[in-house]
């Protein structure tokens, strides 16, 4: 079968098409001809050989092939979306029975690609994490990508009183108001604070999502209010942030809380109420997973350097 696969560890560009023996399934795995694959983040770690630890982190032998979710029918013909640790970059994989979830009607490839990863995301680092409540103020960073976009949404869909996106572009900014953002503002480092504040009527902020990181984190620090609370869930920018102290936080009485999906996974499999929540409002169209650039399999290098460059909106898939 055809496939993208790397036989060292770097750079998109260490990505390679090969030809590749058809994957068999065992006990509690089912064989799925792929539709379409997802992009991620963590797909860049694996070929970087940064994505070593960790529950479900990718083992093996080198070659490998990465790719972490897929849509496709299964041989008795059913329509899945399913969460792999890699292999997902292939005309073909096997993914775990309990990591298989039935697709509905209307919703496509690229919809609930979007849902998995990002999507999950986006719902746990809200519902599970800041605990958003009623009223209160949401600011998302990166809102244009695949989880910042579906945040924005959900955000307004779980009751928040007022959203506020960040992103580089005009382009980007003008896409987030049309998600459903009250604000859309430059989430540069430098004047963040004030232009947070500006944006939520000169108050500071109750949640702030970050997926940058770097001096951008250390930024949003500035701009919680009284119990607010910073999510970290990513690190987009490669850049660490500064060390804080405790007292900090006790003094300001703020908080800050990490997620990362794959441990979540790990633990319970992608199934339950959280993905059957999302599937449902995207199926009646009260969310809009944005689906951004498709590639041939053959281009896999092109969707990761695009993805490092920023260039992208939405969620980025791989046709084999």
């Amino acid at each position: 079968m055809r496939a993208m696969q790397f036989e060292r560890f770097g750079d998109p560009e260490v990505l390679a098409e090969a030809e590749v023996p058809d994957p068999v399934a065992g006990p509690g795995e089912t064989l799925v001809e792929v539709e379409a694959a997802g992009v991620n983040f963590g797909d860049i770690k694996h070929i970087a050989g940064e994505h070593t630890d960790g529950p479900n982190a990718p083992t093996g032998p080198l070659p490998r092939i990465p790719g972490m979710e897929v849509v496709g029918r299964t041989a008795d013909g059913r329509r899945v979306l399913g969460y792999v640790p890699q292999g997902g970059y292939a005309a073909k994989t096997v993914v775990p029975d309990r990591d298989l979830v039935a697709l509905p009607e209307g919703v496509s490839a690229g919809e609930a690609l979007a849902l998995l990863i990002q999507g999950l995301t986006a719902w746990h680092v809200l519902r599970s994490v800041a605990r958003v409540r009623p009223g209160e103020s949401v600011v998302v960073h990166a809102a244009a990508g695949g989880t910042g976009s579906l945040a924005v949404q959900l955000a307004r869909e779980f009751g928040a009183g007022r959203v506020i996106a960040t992103a580089s572009s005009e382009q980007k900014r003008a896409l987030a108001l049309e998600l459903g953002a009250d604000a859309a503002i430059d989430g540069d480092a430098d004047g963040y604070k004030e232009r947070v504040l500006d944006a939520n009527r000169g108050r500071p902020v109750d949640i702030i999502l970050d997926a940058i990181g770097g001096p951008v984190l250390d930024a949003a620090l500035d701009a919680l209010g009284h119990l607010g609370r910073l999510v970290t869930y990513g690190a987009s920018s490669r850049q660490a942030a500064s060390a804080i102290a405790p007292s900090r936080l006790a003094v300001e009485n703020i908080g800050i809380a990490g997620f990362w999906l794959i441990p979540l996974l790990a633990r319970n499999g992608p199934g339950g109420p959280a993905l059957e929540e999302l599937l449902d409002l995207t199926a009646r169209r009260r969310l809009r997973p944005l689906v951004g650039a498709e590639y041939d399999l053959a281009r896999a290098r092109d969707a990761h350097e695009d993805l490092l460059g920023r260039r992208t909106k939405g969620k980025l898939l791989l046709r084999p």
